[in-house]
C-alpha cells in the first residue's frame, strides 16, 4: 500500500477552481478584496497559484496602488495560445524538446549508484573497479586535438568564409590568379592557431602530469600472512586506482616525512586538513569506527558480524591532507566519484566578447560583399552565364573579409599575455588562456570567494570587553598583570571548596550578588575562553625514533616552541593563543580531559563531561567541566550574540558593544557560565542520555534538554576577533567599485563571518545598510521575503544558500533583477556547484562579462563556469590557479591586471581588428571602381604576389604595432579607475565606429583609384604602379594617424616596411615598369593622391580633439 501512495498531493477539481477564482480576485486588483473569502490571506505553496499572482500579491499587497503590483516582470505568467496557432507551435516546440532531451540522455547517461562490498586485504574479490584518480584540466587528447581546433577555428564565420573561397579556386572555372593567395594565408592562420593552442594544450598536459606523478605510500598485504603488522608499504602514483589507503604520507614532501605532528588524543582520532578541497586551512577531527578498533587482523571475518552505522566524522575525502596521526583506511570511492571532483565540471572552451562582436561584424561585412556583387551584375545587365560572373565577383571582392583578421588578433593575444607575465608590478602572474586577454577589460561582476582570497584566514584577537571595561591591544599587559597576582575572592572560594567536594548551594546563589572585583572578573574571563572550546594542542616530535608510538603526559616535552594549536574553527585557535600570550596556557587535551598551565607554573587539570558542538543552527558551542581539584562542575558557554543575548542574565551594554565591534570589522564572541551542583548534573545527564537514545525527534529532544542548561547564564565577557585580511584587498575593492565593477562574494562560510568580512574589508561601505535575506524553505515564503527585499533601495544583500535555491527555483529572473540592483551581494554557506549556477545566472540575466577569483578547490567550478576565471596561488593549494585562466599570486594583483592589461588588451584589439578590416575594405573598394569603369568585367586588379606582399611583409609590422598603442600611462590608468567605465559599453568598437571606417575606407579607396586612373597617361601598367604604391603610403600614414602613444618598434615597423616596398620595385618587373616609377612624375603623383586621401583625415582628426576631447586627452594633458 505504502508503494500506491503518490509523493505529490494530487489537486483535485475543488483545487482547480480555488485557484480560478484566485486568479479573478488577482486580476480584479485590491478594489475587490472585499469579495473574496478570508483564505485569501493564507499562501499556499502551489505552483500553479503562485504562477497567476504578480510577485507583490502579499498581505499587505492588497492595500497598496495596482501599478505596485507589476514593479517586478512577471516571467512565468504568459498567455496561453489557442486554437490551431498554439497546437501546431506547441506540438512542434514539445517533438524538438522531446528529441532534444532523448540525445542529451543518450549521450550523458548517468552511471547507475548501486551498494558497494569493500573486501578489506582482497581487492581481487571486488566485481567493481574503481575509476583512476587522476586529475586532468586538459581540453583535448591526442585524437581529438586536430578535429576539435579546427571545429573551434571554423565555428567562426571568417575562417569558413575562407575555406569556402580557397576550395573554389580548384574549380577552373572560378578561378582568379593563383592558388597560392588564397591558401597560404589561410594555412598560414591555421598553423598559428593549430601551435598556439598546442603550446596551451602541453602546458596544461605537464601542469596534471605534475600532480598526478606525486608518490603516497599503500599498505599491502604478505601472502603469507593477513595481519596488519606484517604489511608492506609500497609506492604508488596519484593517478594510479587506489588512493589514500594505508598511511596517508605523501613521499618526496622535504621535511614532512622526517616530522610528524602528535596530537595529545586518543588513537581513534586524527586530525586532517582540506585546504584544497574547501580553502580552509583549519584542521579537521576525525575519529575512527569504534568496532575496526576491536578486530584482530585485516581482512579477517569477525564472529558475531558487525553492524555499525558511520557518520562524516568517520570519512576522509579525497585531495585532504592527514596533518597528525597515521591512518589505515578502506578506499570507497575514487576518481570522478569522489566529492571534489563531482563538484567540479569539465573545462570548456571560452570565447571573448570581442571575438564575438567581430565574427557579427564579419557577418556584415559578408552581406555587403553579396550586395556589392549582385549590384555589379545588374549593372552588367545579367548577360551570359550570370551566376559565374556573381561568383567571380564575390572571389574579386573577398578581400572585404580579411583572413588575416584572425591571426593578427591571435598574436596580439599571445603578446598580451607576453606583457602580462613579464610586468614586474604583479610577478608571478601566469596567463593560462592566451585566447580571452581582451575579456579582462570588458567586467562588470566579479565574483570572488572569502577564506584565502580576501582573508588569509588567521585569525588575531583584538579585544576583550567586561562590561564595564574594555581591553585592547595596547593594554594586553593589564591583563597580564591580573593573572599574575591570584584573586583574592577565587583564593577564598578555592579554599572553601577544598573541604567538601560539591559546593553549597547558598553560596551559588548569593555569587550574582556581590560585586566582583575587575581582577575576579578578568580570571573568570580568561578561564571560560580557555576552557570553553574544541581545541588540541600539538607537538612535534621526531617521528620513527625509537618507534614508540605510546607516550606518557608526564614525560611530554610541553615547551612552548614545540607547541601548536589545531581546531575546526580558527576563531578558537585565536582565543587560545590568546590566553596562552596573557598567562594561561592549554597544554594537553584528550576526549576526557585537558589542562591548563598558570602563570605561575601550576598545572590545573579538568575533566570533560560533556560536549556541545557549534552548529548553524544553535549558533553556540558549550562544555561542561570538572575541576578536579575544587570538585566544580561549570557549565560554560560560547555564541553570537543573536544567540546568546537570551540565555544571559539581563545587561545594558551587550548589543551596543556587539554592534561597536561589528562596524570595526570584528567578528564577536559571547562567553557566559553557569555553576551546577552535583544533582543538578546527574538529573542532566540522565534526560540527556534518555533523548540521545530517542528514536523519533532525537534532535530536537536533545536540544530541548541541552536548552533547559541555557537559562540565566552569567555573562563573564565579550571578545572580538580580527580575520587579517589579503594585503591591499580594502584598496582593491574600491579601485574596482570606481570602476563600475559589482563584486559579489561567494563563500562556504557561515552568515555572520561572511557579513562581518564584508564590512571589515569594505566590500560594503560602513554606511550602507545590508539586508539579510531570511531563510526560506518554499515558494511561499520566497514570495513574501522578495517582496520585503524589493522595497529596499541601494541595500547590500546577504542570502544563504539554501534561501538561492529555493528562490532560483521559482524565482530566478525576479531575484537576478533584484540581486544586480544592488551596490554587493554576498552569498554564505554556498555549495560550489551553487557558485558556478550564480555566475551563469548573471551571464545569461544581465549578458555583461563575469569574472571568478578564487583560490581552494571549491572554486574550480565558478572559475571554469565565468567568462573571466582567475585564481590565486597560496598555501590553500595550486588547484584553483590551474584550472584557470590567469593565475595571480596575490589579491591585491587584480587591481592592475584589469585596470592596465585588460583595458589595453581591449582597446588595441579593437583598433587592430578594424583596422584590418579597413585594409582589407580600402582594396575591395579600388577593386570596385576598377570594375565599374572597364565595364564591369570580372577582373582582378591585383594579382599574384601583390595581394599576398600587400597583406603581409608591407602593412603587416606597422598594423601588428597597433598592440604596443597605449591612450594613457598604467600610472594613470590606475589612478583613475573611471576610464575602466567606458569599456564595459564596447563603445570602442561598435557598429558606429565600423561604420566612420567603412566610409573612411569608401573615400580613400574611391580617391586612390580615380587619382590613378586620372593622372596615368598612356599605359595601364602606370595605374597599377601609381595605385598600389598610394595605396602601401595611405596605410602607413594611417597607421600613424591611428596611434596615440608612439614607441620606438612603431617607428621601426614604419621605416622597415617602406623600405621593403622600396627595395621590392626593382624585383616587380612582372607588374610595374621600372622606368617609370624612378621619374619625378610618378613620385609627384604618387603624392598627391596620397595627400588627398589622407590630410582631410588629419584635419577633422585634429579639429575633433578640440572641439570634442576624448575622457582620457584631459587627464593627460
Amino acid at each position: 500500500m505504502a508503494d500506491q501512495i503518490p509523493l505529490y498531493p494530487v489537486r483535485s477539481a475543488a483545487a482547480a477552481a480555488h485557484r480560478k477564482r484566485a486568479a479573478y480576485y488577482s486580476a480584479a486588483g485590491p478594489g475587490s478584496g472585499a469579495e473574496w473569502p478570508s483564505s485569501r490571506y493564507q499562501l499556499e505553496d502551489e505552483s500553479a497559484h503562485l504562477d497567476e499572482m504578480p510577485l507583490m500579491m502579499s498581505e499587505e499587497g492588497f492595500e497598496n496602488d495596482e501599478s505596485d503590483y507589476h514593479t517586478l516582470p512577471r516571467a512565468r505568467t504568459a498567455r496561453r495560445r489557442r486554437g490551431l496557432e498554439r497546437f501546431v507551435c506547441g506540438g512542434w516546440k514539445l517533438l524538438c524538446a522531446s528529441c532534444c532531451d532523448w540525445l542529451v540522455n543518450i549521450c550523458q547517461r548517468k552511471r547507475e549508484l548501486k551498494a558497494r562490498t569493500v573486501w578489506l586485504g582482497c581487492p581481487e574479490k571486488c566485481e567493481e573497479k574503481h575509476p583512476r584518480n587522476s586529475i586532468k584540466n586538459q581540453k583535448y587528447n591526442i585524437f581529438t586535438f586536430i578535429p576539435g581546433v579546427l571545429y573551434e577555428q571554423f565555428k567562426f564565420f571568417l575562417n569558413l568564409y575562407f575555406l569556402v573561397v580557397s576550395c573554389s579556386q580548384f574549380v577552373p572555372a572560378l578561378k582568379i590568379g593563383y592558388l597560392y593567395t588564397y591558401w597560404a594565408p589561410l594555412g598560414f592562420v591555421l598553423a598559428v592557431t593549430i601551435m598556439r593552442e598546442a603550446i596551451d594544450e602541453f602546458r596544461r598536459f605537464q601542469r596534471d602530469k605534475e600532480v598526478n606523478s606525486q608518490l603516497y605510500s599503500k599498505l599491502t598485504v604478505r601472502e603469507s600472512k593477513n595481519s596488519i603488522g606484517h604489511g608492506i608499504s609500497e609506492d604508488v602514483r596519484k593517478s594510479s586506482g587506489l588512493f589514500y589507503c594505508g598511511p596517508l604520507a605523501p613521499r618526496g614532501s622535504g621535511g614532512s616525512q622526517s616530522w610528524q605532528k602528535r596530537p595529545l588524543h586518543s588513537a581513534s582520532s586524527c586530525f586532517i586538513r582540506t585546504d584544497q578541497l574547501d580553502g580552509e586551512t583549519d584542521w579537521k577531527l576525525k575519529v575512527a569506527v569504534s568496532c575496526t578498533q576491536r578486530l584482530p587482523a585485516l581482512g579477517e571475518d569477525s564472529d558475531p558480524p558487525i553492524h555499525e552505522s558511520l557518520s562524516i566524522e568517520n570519512t576522509l575525502w579525497a585531495n585532504t591532507i592527514v596533518a597528525s596521526g597515521t591512518v589505515i583506511g578502506v578506499v570507497i570511492y575514487t576518481g570522478k566519484e569522489t566529492r571534489s571532483v563531482m563538484n567540479t565540471s569539465n573545462p570548456k572552451n571560452k570565447v571573448g566578447l570581442l571575438d564575438l562582436e567581430l565574427n557579427q561584424l564579419t557577418k556584415a561585412l559578408f552581406v555587403a560583399l553579396v550586395a556589392l556583387s549582385v549590384v555589379m551584375v545588374t549593372l552588367q545587365g545579367f548577360v551570359g552565364p550570370w551566376y559565374r560572373s556573381l561568383f567571380r565577383f564575390l572571389l574579386l571582392f573577398s578581400y572585404i573579409i580579411p583572413i588575416s583578421l584572425r591571426v593578427n588578433l591571435d598574436m596580439g593575444k599571445a603578446a598580451y599575455g607576453w606583457m602580462i607575465m613579464k610586468d614586474e608590478s604583479i610577478p608571478g602572474t601566469v596567463v593560462r588562456t592566451s585566447t580571452i586577454p581582451e575579456e579582462l577589460g570588458r567586467l562588470v561582476y566579479l565574483l570572488t570567494d572569502k577564506t584565502g582570497t580576501l582573508t588569509q584566514n588567521e585569525m588575531v584577537f583584538k579585544r576583550l570587553h567586561l562590561g564595564t571595561v574594555s581591553y585592547g591591544a595596547d593594554t594586553m599587559d593589564e591583563i597580564q598583570g591580573h593573572l599574575r597576582n591570584p584573586c583574592p575572592q577565587m583564593q577564598s572560594q578555592a579554599g572553601g571548596n577544598n573541604a567538601s567536594s560539591t559546593p553549597p548551594r547558598k553560596a551559588q546563589s548569593s555569587a550574582p550578588k556581590v560585586r566582583k572585583s575587575v581582577s575576579s572578573r578578568v580570571h573568570e574571563a580568561v578561564k571560560a575562553i580557555a576552557l570553553c572550546h574544541n581545541v588540541s594542542p600539538v607537538y612535534e616530535s621526531r617521528a620513527g625514533v625509537g618507534g614508540e608510538a605510546e607516550y606518557a603526559e608526564a614525560d611530554q616535552d610541553f615547551s612552548d616552541g614545540n607547541r601548536t594549536y589545531q581546531a575546526a574553527s580558527p576563531d578558537e585557535v585565536a582565543l587560545v593563543q590568546w590566553t596562552e600570550s596573557v598567562g594561561l596556557t592549554l597544554v594537553s587535551r584528550d576526549l576526557g580531559s585537558m589542562q591548563l598551565r598558570t602563570p605561575s607554573g601550576q598545572i590545573q587539570t579538568y575533566c570533560i563531561l560533556q560536549m556541545f558542538p557549534f552548529t548553524s543552527e544553535s549558533k553556540r558551542m558549550g562544555v561542561i567541566v570538572r575541576d578536579e581539584s575544587t570538585a566544580e562542575i561549570t557549565f560554560y558557554m560560547k555564541g553570537a550574540d543573536v544567540a546568546m543575548s537570551s540565555v544571559v542574565q539581563y545587561n545594558d551594554w551587550l548589543e551596543e558593544e556587539c554592534g561597536n565591534m561589528a562596524r570595526e570589522g570584528l567578528r564577536t564572541l559571547v562567553v557566559a557560565k553557569r555553576a551546577l551542583t552535583e544533582e543538578q548534573y546527574q538529573d542532566f545527564e540522565s534526560r540527556y542520555s534518555q533523548a540521545k537514545l530517542s528514536i523519533h525527534d532525537r534532535a530536537l529532544k536533545v536540544a530541548a534538554v541541552v536548552e533547559s542548561l541555557e537559562r540565566q547564564m552569567e555573562l563573564l565577557c565579550l571578545t572580538g576577533v580580527e580575520d587579517r585580511l589579503q594585503a591591499d584587498v580594502r584598496p582593491t575593492l574600491e579601485l574596482l567599485r570606481n570602476a563600475g565593477i559589482k563584486i559579489w562574494m561567494l563563500t562556504g562560510d557561515k552568515l555572520e563571518t561572511a557579513t562581518c568580512i564584508a564590512k571589515s574589508s569594505h566590500l560594503v561601505s560602513r554606511t550602507q545598510d545590508i539586508h539579510i535575506f531570511r531563510p526560506v524553505t518554499n515558494r511561499g515564503e520566497a514570495h513574501l521575503e522578495l517582496n520585503a527585499f524589493r522595497r529596499k533601495h541601494d541595500c547590500a544583500l546577504v542570502i544563504s544558500g539554501d534561501s538561492l535555491e529555493v528562490c532560483l527555483k521559482y524565482y530566478e529572473h525576479e531575484l537576478a533583477e533584484l540581486a544586480c540592483q544592488c551596490p554587493a551581494v554576498v552569498c554564505c554557506r554556498c555549495s560550489p556547484t551553487q557558485k558556478a549556477r550564480i555566475a551563469k545566472l548573471l551571464q545569461h540575466h544581465t549578458g555583461k562579462r563575469t569574472c571568478a577569483v578564487g583560490d581552494g578547490g571549491n572554486d574550480v567550478s565558478m572559475i571554469q563556469a565565468a567568462d573571466c576565471g582567475i585564481g590565486i596561488e597560496g598555501k590553500e593549494g595550486r588547484q584553483a590557479s590551474l584550472a584557470a585562466d590567469f593565475s595571480v599570486t596575490q589579491f591585491r594583483h587584480i587591481g592592475r591586471l584589469l585596470m592596465v592589461h585588460g583595458r589595453s588588451s581591449y582597446k588595441r584589439s579593437a583598433a587592430l581588428g578594424q583596422f584590418v578590416m579597413h585594409r582589407g575594405l580600402i582594396i575591395s573598394t579600388m577593386q570596385a571602381v576598377f570594375s565599374s569603369v572597364f565595364y564591369f568585367a570580372s577582373v582582378p586588379l591585383y594579382q599574384g604576389f601583390l595581394m599576398v606582399g600587400y597583406a603581409t611583409i608591407y602593412t603587416m609590422f606597422p598594423v601588428f604595432s597597433l598592440v604596443l598603442d597605449q591612450d594613457v600611462k598604467p600610472e594613470t590608468a590606475m589612478l583613475y579607475p573611471e576610464l575602466y567605465k567606458d569599456l564595459t559599453k564596447g563603445r570602442s568598437l561598435s557598429f558606429k565606429t565600423f561604420l566612420v571606417w567603412v566610409l573612411i575606407s569608401i573615400y580613400q579607396g574611391g580617391i586612390l583609384m580615380y587619382g590613378a586612373l586620372l593622372l596615368f597617361e598612356s599605359e595601364f601598367v602606370h595605374v597599377l604602379a601609381i595605385s598600389f604604391t598610394a595605396l602601401i603610403l595611405t596605410e602607413l600614414l594611417m597607421v600613424a594617424l591611428t596611434i596615440r602613444t608612439w614607441h620606438w618598434l612603431m617607428a621601426v615597423a614604419e621605416v622597415l616596411s617602406l623600405g621593403c616596398y622600396v627595395a621590392s620595385l626593382a624585383f616587380l618587373n612582372e607588374y610595374f615598369d621600372v622606368a617609370f616609377i624612378t621619374t619625378v612624375t610618378f613620385v609627384w603623383k604618387v603624392s598627391a593622391i596620397t595627400m588627398v586621401s589622407c590630410l582631410p583625415l588629419y584635419v577633422l582628426k585634429y579639429l575633433k580633439r578640440k572641439l570634442s576631447p576624448p575622457s582620457y586627452t584631459k587627464l593627460t594633458s
